[in-house]
């Protein structure tokens, strides 16, 4: 490469890595939207949970097929995205295999990038068949349709261009550090067991037309890379970096144990006890909020909102959910895409007003989700446990029910005569106080 081709590819690098910092901040910008929560009380637990889920994917797994295919990629970006620092370096100062030196290791690490780019394609072309051809039922409801659906194939297609192309550069590499003469940068270094079988295509080519290929090869691979890199953003595979932090916040405690509001506690504590002084202070965590529930992102945690980025739309929620199975219109995939395209719009909105939020009459209750879905939730806890990142859709849908109750007294009627049963009698059911314990003389 020229020092014209050296400066060119550290703008394009400079302008890749830019634009990708900058919507980093942007989704940092919009996570903070919501409500702080401390998720930093038990950090041995938390990288044990990280480690297991993000790093192990052992919920993964739990889908066999899936999971292995998953693994295969998951090991492949991150291995293969290894060689990514050689790219780099040579074409910052147009060296060629830079790590070259390090003699047998490189060979092995050469060999293993071939052999999981390869393995890589397979578990993508089998992707792609699950999604398209065979249409697993997951991968065609109603919730996953238009923009979602599209997205998905084009990761995949990502995918497949980029480890052709890897595959394709190191062919061409190949055939050029075997010709003889006028060639003497493209030193020989490197085991290539996959594309030793490709490098024959360029036989009979002459040699300025390999280097040509092989420099577009090259090329079309960096540029690929940080295209992809940058693509993360609009897309759900946005799980790919968020996995690590959205399972070490996730929330540790058991299933089933439901955050109460500090201020309602108190004041049920208040009403029970006796002796209690109601005019003495309330401690600060204690004090009423402004509003009760969520109505909007603002009104979610940050951790909520994190999970909301971090959602794969696997569909391994919806597809073990009793409500939707049962013909319900509930699907809690739908809650977290909801949930992130309200945030999304959100921060355009701060994006056009200079940084500060303008009400726009619209809210991700009613706008976004329906309280019909949040009431068929039945809050087993199904869609939590099957996660393979550990997201919560029924943290979202409690505190919007929590909202539609006690700010709007929007439950449903037999929902809303139960709590006047409980207020009026101490119990769910209609009668008076005074019979409740006329079951003892039967």
């Amino acid at each position: 490469m020229s020092y014209l081709d050296n400066l060119l590819f550290a703008i394009v690098l400079s302008i890749g890595f830019g634009y990708f910092f900058m919507n980093v901040k942007k989704i940092i910008r919009n996570i903070n939207l919501g409500i702080a929560v401390n998720r930093n009380d038990n950090p041995r637990a938390q990288w044990k949970n990280m480690a297991k889920i993000a790093l192990g994917q052992s919920k993964m797994v739990k889908r066999p097929v899936a999971g292995l295919l998953h693994i295969i990629v998951y090991v492949g970006f991150v291995i293969i995205n290894i060689e990514l620092l050689e790219i780099i370096i040579d074409g910052l100062f147009g060296t060629h295999r830079v790590f070259a030196f390090l003699g047998t290791t490189y060979n092995v690490l050469i060999a293993s990038f071939e052999i999981l780019a390869v393995l890589v394609l397979v578990a993508v072309i089998i992707f792609l068949m699950r999604r398209n051809v065979i249409k697993l039922k997951r991968f065609i409801s109603s919730d996953l349709k238009g923009w979602p659906k599209s997205d998905a194939n084009y990761i995949l297609y990502f995918e497949i261009v980029l480890m052709s192309l890897f595959l394709l550069m190191n062919a061409s590499d190949l055939h050029l550090q075997n010709v003889s003469g006028g060639f003497s940068h493209f030193i020989k270094a490197g085991s290539f067991p996959v594309s030793q079988f490709i490098a024959p295509v360029f036989n009979g080519m002459s040699n300025e037309l390999v280097l040509i290929l092989n420099e577009g090869f090259w090329w079309l691979h960096i540029v690929g890379i940080l295209i992809f890199m940058n693509y993360l953003y609009f897309s759900k595979h946005l799980h790919i970096l968020l996995a690590f932090p959205n399972t070490f916040y996730a929330n540790l405690n058991p299933l089933g144990q439901f955050d109460n509001l500090a201020s309602v506690t108190a004041e049920v504590k208040l009403m029970m006890d006796p002796n209690a002084d109601p005019f003495a202070a309330a401690p600060i965590e204690n004090a009423t909020p402004s509003k009760f529930g969520a109505s909007d992102i603002q009104d979610l945690n940050w951790v909520q909102l994190l999970n909301a980025y971090t959602c794969t739309e696997c569909g391994r929620c919806t597809s073990s959910c009793p409500a939707n199975l049962t013909g319900k219109k509930l699907s809690p995939r739908k809650i977290m895409m909801g949930t992130r395209d309200r945030m999304e719009e959100v921060g355009r909105n701060i994006d056009k007003n200079k940084g500060v939020f303008v009400p726009d009459n619209i809210s991700l209750l009613n706008n976004y989700i329906t309280a019909e879905e949040l009431w068929a939730c039945t809050s087993c806890n199904a869609c939590v446990e099957e996660c393979p990142v550990n997201i919560s859709p029924l943290s979202i849908i409690m505190d919007m029910r929590r909202y539609l109750v006690m700010e709007q007294s929007a439950a449903p009627m037999p929902i809303n005569a139960m709590m006047t049963n409980i207020e009026n009698n101490g119990a769910p059911w209609q009668y008076n106080q005074q019979d409740r314990l006329n079951w003892k003389n039967e």
